[in-house]
This record gives structure tokens, C-alpha cells and sequence, in this order.
């Protein structure tokens, strides 16, 4: 007899908690064996999740509850990752809208809840950490209705089921007053308000790929959900491609989700979730269907990129010299293999062979991209993000976002100032408690390309930033980001103490003593608007004179920390970032190759 099954995808805002949500299901639902070590995010499996504290790809489990399979997807928070929602949304009959119960609906709440109203789903509303200070869970759940409201939600979406919680406790319970001590009040929820999918295991097989995997014994790996008819290991299928291409092949392995692991299985019907090997060349939004009668699904539409920069061949005096994989054919087949997985992420080739253009949802999106990179061994060059322009009517038209910021109230004035000289327009203010304020934008992306290190020194690193992906809009002008000039290095050597000491009056360095450094790289922020050369490694003239004061220890100032978001942010039209598995540089591009491009 098969389980009746319910489809859930969690989705929220960065942050509000899904992970740690999801880890109290599984408990409650006695995944975990007693006396088990559990770690934290259980669901956050890849290492840069991990460390980041952020859910980067979407991924299934699968719990029993009341002889009922319940198959939940923790999909990410951040916009960047948006191309994971829109996929998942396509595999569910019902959705978990979570919402902290402080900060109440943010940006990406917004991207995620309009994507879910767009697919017909009735979302249910959690608002979760109930058990912390300045929590307002009424105000929340308020707020949340208005959002349902603005986003034109129909009077069934918007008579929506909604519970308090703390995932971190893990309790749920429906109403304030009540006492509650597990999950069980959540599972009810699912049952009560989550559809059973709809499909007909008789008609003929409709799966269509909404993630791709990989294994070097399986090879690629799809998983989706069956729409119609039955899947079995060893069967005969046939994959419509995004063409329209038929291509007959063999399951050659069929498996299910179980908890956190994937169990081989002989046979699923609609409705299930399956993860299938034996079709090499799938790729998101194609069908695999009965090789006699091919139907296929209409395909996936994921939201365009909005930014884009240029991948290189590392061609600084240090090349070569700390990555394992540096040429171009090698770049060149990461980035295209990355496309197989990664479907919110654009490659094309250039005139130059050593040059790619790589287009992405943002500055986080294209980080992480490079960080897993340099992490495999890769070592490249990349430029400055630029934003991507679209002709709309025959007018050019720039990607907006919308901008959420959450500063102490010293800080309001000067936030607003500067994000008036980036073209952002004020849409909302709400003065908050405990001294800070909520402000709300309608911003160019170009506008935002490093704000986030100006922002922190406005606040003093105890701001807010949230933004999401909002529309294009006419291009709106100029705009006068101001950054200082750059210290540059004006010969290969190695840092001293004395050279710095002596420039420190010039501005503040992105580098410690000791550090090899070339002609042409960046080591500091200049004091004035240009760039300054100068000679870092400049050492100490020694004589058989004892100077007095000469054994005094030398303290110099602490220096930027210039991590790969802080680069890329931090990085000029005419710099570009080096990459390699153990370092970040600035550099310059190189002032006779410039002209050489432009002939």
C-alpha cells in the first residue's frame, strides 16, 4: 500500500531560521538515532554553508508522520540564490512561509512569497523565534497580511494558517496562551493544510528535473517530481529537451529520500519525489517521459542575471606560483561545468581565449562561485562587477532593488544622504525600539556595488542591509560612488616595517609586514582622491652607529581585512582581483595592455 504524501518547501528570508527549523522536524520526527551527535544546520551540508551560516543550495528530506511521508525541501534565504526557490516551488503542493517574529516580513520574504503566490500555492505562516527579546509575533503575523495584500494574493491565499514557534527550542504551538512542548502542532498543520499532489499513475510518465547531482560512480544524478505515471529502476525512458529533442535512454538507478539519506528503490508513482541516474545530458526544466507517448512539461523560467564581470587567465608576476589549475582550458571547463548545476548563472566566451564573461544574481552569487573555486585549486583574475542594461520598449532600462536597512538612529541621516547620492528613493521609515530605525529603498544595482563597506563605517559595523531583486526600470542617471585613491606597489619585494611606518600617513594598508607584493599591486587605500605609488619594501639602512630609540618596538596600525566580498566590493574599474587558493590581491591593470585593448 503507498503512503499518502505531502510536498513542502520551507522558504523565508535569510536568516529567519529555516535551517534550524527543519533540524527540529527531523528530530521530532525521530530521525536521529538516540544518543547521536547531531550538528547544527544538519540540512547545510556543504562546507561554505557552513561557515557562512546560510543555506546555499536547495535540499530534500523526507520524515513519516501518521503513516503519512512528508517530503520537505529547505531552499536558501538570500536573493542571490533565487534560481533555487523558482525550481523548488515547481516540485510542492504547499509551502512554510517563515518569519522572525521581530524583524517580521524582509526583503527576500517578499521575492520568495510572490513566487510562491505566483505558482497557486497556499503558503502557511510560521513566525518563529516567539522567545526572544523585542519579539512582537502579533505585529508580525499583521504585517504579513498586508504583504499578502500588496502582492495580490486571492481571498483563499490570503486566509492563510499561521502558528508561532521557536526552531531553536523546538516547539510550535497555534495560539500564544498555549503550551507546547515539540513539533507535533506543525506536523497536524501540514496534514490539515497541504494539499496531496495531484497526478495519475496511470497516465504516462511526466518527471521533470528541477536539481541536478553529481557521483563519479553514477554520474549525473536528477531529481524531481513525478507529475504522471510511474517510474521503475531498469525501465526504458525518453528525455524532452529543452529543444524538443528526444532522447531514448535507461534508469539505469532509481532512489527516494528517507530522513537525510537517499535509499535505492524499485518503483515510485506520481506525486514522489525521486533522485534518478542514467540521463547524462538533463538539464533543469527538462522531462523524462514514457519513450511511446512523450509529453513534456513546459519548461522552468528562472529570473534573469543582473550582474556580470570577467573571469581570466592569471597573468600577474606571481602566477602559477599557488594554484594547482590555472589555465585557460581549465577555468574554462569549471565554469561551463558549473552551469549544470547552477541555473541561475550565464558563461559566454570572449574574443579572447583567456577571457569569460560570467553573468550572476548578484555580488554573493558569483562570490561563493569563486570562493568554491579557489578552494578546488583554481587561480584567476576577475573585474569589477557591472550591472547588466536591457532595452524594454526600445528604452534602456537597469535592474532596481529594494533595499532594506535596520540602523541605529545616530546613523539615519547620513544613510539616507548617501543613498541619495546613489539615486535610491525613500519608500517607507519606521522607528523601531531600543534606538533604531527601519528604512526602506527602491535602488539601481549599480547603485549598491560597494555600499556594503561604506555602510558599515556609517553604522560602525552595527547595521542591517537586506536587498532583493525588485524590477527594471528607465536608467536613472549618473552615479558618483566616492572612493579614495589606492597605494600601489612600485616594485616586487617583500613588505618591511620601516616602509610602512614611514607611509602610514598616506592611508591604510591591506596587507601586514612581510607580505610579497609586486609592481602594479594594490596595498592600501590612499588618503586623497588619486592613486599614490610607493615603495613598500624600502628597508632600513643599517650602520655600525647605535641610533637612540632604535630598540623601541614598532607598532603600526591594524590593516583592512580584505576578504573576497570586501574585494569585490572594494574593486575599481581599472583594478582587477586575483585569485588564488591561498591569497586575495588588488591589482592594476596594466597600463600598456589597456592600450593594447583599446587599439
Amino acid at each position: 500500500m503507498t503512503l499518502p504524501i505531502r510536498n513542502v518547501a520551507i522558504i523565508a528570508h535569510v536568516d529567519h531560521g529555516k535551517t534550524t527549523l527543519v533540524d527540529a522536524l527531523l528530530k521530532q520526527a525521530g530521525t536521529f538515532r538516540e544518543g547521536e551527535e547531531v550538528p547544527d544546520c544538519v540540512m547545510d551540508s556543504n562546507d561554505l554553508e557552513r561557515e557562512r551560516g546560510i543555506t546555499i543550495l536547495s535540499k530534500n528530506t523526507a520524515v513519516r508522520y501518521k503513516d503519512t511521508l512528508i517530503n520537505i525541501v529547505d531552499t536558501p534565504g538570500h536573493a542571490d540564490f533565487g534560481g533555487e526557490v523558482e525550481r523548488v516551488l515547481g516540485m510542492v503542493d504547499g509551502c512554510l512561509l517563515i518569519v522572525d517574529a521581530n524583524e517580521g516580513p524582509m526583503p527576500q520574504t517578499r521575492f520568495v512569497l510572490k513566487k510562491a503566490l505566483e505558482k497557486g500555492l497556499r503558503p502557511i505562516v510560521l513566525v518563529n523565534k516567539i522567545d526572544r527579546q523585542r519579539a512582537d509575533p502579533h505585529t508580525a503575523v499583521d504585517k504579513v497580511l498586508d504583504l499578502f495584500l500588496e502582492l495580490g494574493a486571492d481571498d483563499d491565499q490570503c486566509e492563510f494558517p499561521y502558528l508561532f514557534a521557536s526552531g531553536m527550542a523546538g516547539f510550535a504551538k497555534e495560539k500564544l496562551e498555549d503550551e507546547s512542548v515539540d513539533m507535533k502542532p506543525l506536523f497536524d498543520a501540514f496534514l490539515r493544510h497541504v494539499p496531496p499532489p495531484i497526478g495519475d499513475p496511470e497516465k504516462p510518465l511526466q518527471l521533470q528535473v528541477t536539481t541536478l547531482d553529481y557521483s563519479d560512480y553514477l554520474g549525473r544524478i536528477i531529481i524531481g517530481k513525478i507529475h504522471n505515471g510511474t517510474i521503475r529502476a531498469g525501465q526504458q525512458a525518453a528525455l524532452v529537451t529543452e529543444s524538443g529533442a528526444i532522447v531514448k535512454t535507461k534508469v539505469t538507478k532509481l532512489m527516494g529520500f528517507e530522513g537525510l539519506k537517499r535509499i535505492e528503490i524499485e518503483s515510485a508513482s506520481a506525486g514522489n519525489l525521486v533522485a534518478v541516474a542514467g540521463f547524462a545530458g538533463a538539464n533543469i526544466g527538462e522531462t523524462i517521459t514514457d519513450p511511446n507517448d512523450p509529453q513534456a512539461l513546459p519548461l522552468i523560467k528562472v529570473d534573469e542575471p543582473t550582474l556580470q564581470m570577467t573571469f581570466q587567465v592569471n597573468d600577474s608576476p606571481f602566477a602559477g606560483q599557488e594554484g594547482k589549475l590555472v589555465t585557460s582550458r581549465q577555468v574554462r571547463d569549471r565554469l561551463f561545468r558549473e552551469l549544470e548545476t547552477n541555473v541561475a548563472l550565464r558563461v559566454e566566451e570572449t574574443d579572447s581565449p583567456d577571457k569569460f564573461l560570467v553573468s550572476g544574481r548578484g555580488e554573493l552569487h558569483l562570490g561563493i562561485l569563486i570562493e568554491t573555486m579557489r578552494r578546488e585549486g583554481y587561480e584567476f583574475q576577475v573585474s569589477q562587477p557591472q550591472v547588466i542594461y536591457r532595452e524594454i520598449n526600445g528604452q534602456p532600462c537597469e535592474p532596481f532593488e529594494t533595499l532594506v536597512l535596520d540602523v541605529p538612529e545616530e546613523a539615519v541621516g547620513s544613510c539616507i544622504e548617501r543613498l541619495g547620492q546613489r539615486k535610491g528613493e525613500m519608500q517607507d521609515m519606521q522607528v523601531g525600539v531600543a534606538g533604531r530605525t527601519q528604512l526602506e529603498f527602491v535602488v539601481p544595482a549599480r547603485g549598491l556595488i560597494g555600499f556594503r563597506g561604506e555602510f558599515m563605517r556609517l553604522t560602525r559595523g552595527a547595521g542591517i542591509m537586506n536587498h532583493s531583486f525588485l524590477e527594471y526600470r528607465a536608467i536613472s542617471g549618473a552615479i558618483e560612488t566616492r572612493r579614495n585613491g589606492v597605494l600601489i606597489s612600485f616594485e616586487e619585494g617583500v613588505s618591511t616595517v620601516y616602509a610602512m611606518q614611514n607611509a602610514e600617513d598616506r592611508g591604510v594598508f591591506f596587507i601586514t609586514p612581510g607580505t610579497r607584493v609586486y609592481k602594479g599591486m594594490v596595498v592600501g587605500e590612499h588618503n586623497r582622491n588619486q592613486d599614490l605609488e610607493l615603495n613598500i619594501c624600502k628597508s632600513k639602512q643599517l650602520t655600525n652607529h647605535r641610533a637612540s630609540g632604535g630598540e623601541e618596538l614598532v607598532q603600526l596600525q591594524a590593516p583592512v581585512d580584505m576578504s573576497l566580498e570586501r574585494a569585490l566590493e572594494y574593486i575599481g574599474s581599472d583594478e582587477l582581483l586575483e585569485i588564488t587558493p591561498q591569497s586575495i590581491r588588488l591589482r592594476k591593470v596594466d597600463k600598456a595592455k589597456k592600450m593594447a585593448g583599446k587599439k
